[in-house]
């Protein structure tokens, strides 16, 4: 996990690097962002669930909290777009 943000507003990266990198240094992918303290319409995360199976799959292993991240993710309810213009649809009469 990278940390970003301002003092006192963190917002971290869960990011793919290998072993012997830094915290904050050269990374192969970013998987999602957690924001520890959500405000307003700020989710507290948002992952790219089927990128992260695919680094377990091959043998990625993960922090312990972004192990525990991942878990309160895939528990989460799916939200649905509040976007979504409504579809007019024409019913043929006989």
């Amino acid at each position: 996990m990278q940390r970003h943000g301002g003092k006192g507003a963190p917002v971290f990266r869960l990011v793919v690097c290998e072993s012997t990198t830094r915290r904050d240094g050269r990374f192969v992918e970013i998987l999602g962002i957690y924001n520890p303290r959500p405000g307003g319409k700020d989710r507290e995360h948002t992952f790219k669930l089927d990128r992260i199976d695919y680094w377990l799959k091959i043998g990625a292993l993960p922090s312990d909290t972004a192990r525990t991240l991942i878990s309160k993710a895939r528990r989460a309810p799916a939200v649905v777009a509040e976007t979504a213009a409504p579809v007019a649809v024409a019913v043929p009469t006989a």
